[in-house]
């Protein structure tokens, strides 16, 4: 497909994917707007949830053309009918003139933006919000990012409440009208929606965000509060009624459309036909005792602040659901301002479901990659006890550890070395000339190390097997990991740093991306 297709195909309304195939920190520093990044290592694990109907138009694309190339004919394998690739990837875009834009969650962080700007989100500077904690201010903080975020720097006093829970919760906390209610992130995007779905339930109390979240606390010399965990675990039949009502004003003023359980099921059975994002928006400890079979987790807050890791095809149906109507609601409400053409919620939620004799699942289900079985018949394994013994002999074999960078630099197998699985096919010949050398494969759990094994022996190296269990099962067996990023055989670009996480210059160049930020202006890059 040459650039000019592809900009004629994203600027019209039939279901289509666009998926960038390249790390996270390469597709950060430069994309197509509107392009799901899905690196190529993750297709056989995500692609099938992402994009449900066979048949829809699905376009990758790359830096130069090569990782769509190995990429295709698996993604043509898994089904998939309708599969192209940029001709030229980025490079050739770009030759044409066509935009890209930096950065990841581009369309949400926009949407925060416009939510600020058009909303007119009330907003207080870290300095006076640190005045208000020392003056003993009537008020309650609370952090709308994930609870691991959370935990890495808040606040002082904060609570954690991610955004979807806000408007379920915040009545625990704010028992009077009077109460103000500061909400903060990381930065921008997950404080102004988050003080947005405050404002939307009609609450009588003061609601601002802090302006730059903890970013800006830090860049005005102010310290952060590290390792908290307060939140609010129980909820009350009071806050569930004021969630549930102002449901139903946000859905009538919004329009937000409901689903019957019967026609869920409906609807579900025939996704390999029509494209259906099924999310469920509670938190994870609910989500684990039990969900609709097949819904993926995305909590309502994260589902805002990065839809594009959620919904691949804009014009998919999106079914969202909760234990009732209330954070499903609001989570729609936001999803369809942002413009997504069918977002809808469950009737009645999980209880309705149930009731109905609707399937449930229990835990987190990881689904079986495609052409695993394959996989696993195509190589051998060696227990962990074996393959420690067999580093210990004259003939060692090479241990290579394809988890993600950051995992493994966490902990890997004594002496293994690091590849990252997208690129191995091209990688693995420059650093690995002796194909009869014995290869032992690794990750955490197996999986991803046993579709590498396979591609390594269909590229004719003659001796690869996969630690059985992963490097999990190394470490119950109480064998000894080595940490750090020790032996790397590739570039890490598969992780991407949080800004607060390089120092102050980072921090204020985020900032200043995300304020820059222009919604009119992508969608116009877009249409060219």
């Amino acid at each position: 497909m040459t650039g000019a297709e592809l900009s004629a195909l994203m600027a019209g309304p039939s279901p289509h994917a666009v998926l960038d195939l390249r790390e996270r920190a390469a597709y950060e520093g430069g994309h197509i707007f509107r392009a799901t990044n899905l690196p190529r290592r993750l297709l056989e694990f995500r692609l099938s949830q992402l994009v449900t109907a066979k048949r829809t138009p699905i376009v990758l694309c790359d830096a130069d053309g090569r990782l769509a190339a190995l990429a295709l004919p698996a993604v043509r394998a898994m089904g998939f009918t309708d599969v192209r690739v940029l001709d030229g990837g980025l490079e050739a875009w770009r030759r044409e003139g066509r935009g890209t834009i930096t950065g990841i969650n581009v369309p949400s962080k926009a949407f925060g933006e416009w939510a600020l700007h058009t909303l007119r989100t009330p907003q207080i500077p870290p300095h006076e919000l640190r005045a208000w904690i020392d003056g003993g201010h009537d008020m309650v903080i609370v952090d709308s990012r994930t609870p691991e975020e959370y935990a890495r720097g808040c606040i002082p006093g904060a609570w954690s409440m991610p955004g979807g829970e806000l408007m379920l919760r915040i009545g625990e906390l704010a028992k009077s009208p009077k109460t103000t209610i500061v909400v903060h992130c990381g930065g921008r995007t997950r404080s102004y929606i988050g003080a947005e779905s405050l404002r939307r339930m009609g609450l009588p109390n003061p609601i601002v965000a802090l302006e730059n979240g903890t970013m800006g606390w830090e860049l005005a010399g102010l310290t952060l509060e590290r390792g908290a965990d307060r939140r609010v675990a129980e909820v009350s039949e009071a806050s569930r009624k004021r969630a549930a009502a102002a449901a139903l004003l946000i859905a009538k003023d919004d329009g937000i459309a409901s689903i019957a359980p019967a026609d869920l099921t409906a609807l579900w059975a025939r996704r390999a036909e029509e494209n259906v994002a099924l999310l469920d928006v509670r938190t994870r400890e609910e989500y684990e005792e039990g969900h609709v079979a097949g819904a993926a987790w995305a909590p309502g807050g994260q589902a805002v602040q990065a839809t594009d890791e959620y919904i691949a095809v804009r014009a998919a149906r999106v079914v969202l659901v909760c234990d009732g109507s209330g954070r499903s609601t609001m989570t729609a409400a936001w999803l369809k301002r942002m413009g997504l053409p069918e977002v809808s919620v469950l009737a009645g939620g999980l209880p309705a479901w149930k009731a109905g004799g609707g399937a449930v699942e229990t835990g987190h289900p990881d689904p079986e990659p495609w052409d695993y079985a394959a996989a696993r018949a195509a190589v051998g394994t060696l227990t962990p006890v074996d393959l420690s013994a067999a580093l210990g002999g004259a003939q060692a074999p090479l241990v290579l550890s394809v988890d993600q960078s950051d995992v493994y630099a966490r902990g890997h197998v004594p002496g293994a070395a690091w590849f990252c699985r997208s690129r191995l096919e091209w990688k693995a010949p420059q650093a690995l000339a002796d194909r009869a050398r014995a290869l032992v494969l690794t990750c955490r759990d197996g999986r991803h190390s046993t579709l590498a094994a396979a591609a390594l022996a269909r590229l004719g190296y003659a001796s690869v097997r996969v630690l059985e269990g992963g490097t999990q099962a190394w470490e119950r067996k109480g064998l000894a990991v080595e940490t750090g990023k020790t032996r790397l055989l590739d570039e890490t670009d598969d992780v991407v740093l949080k800004p607060y996480e390089k120092g102050r210059e980072a921090m204020e160049a985020y900032l200043k991306w995300e304020v820059d930020l222009d919604p009119a202006a992508l969608d116009a890059a877009r249409s060219k």
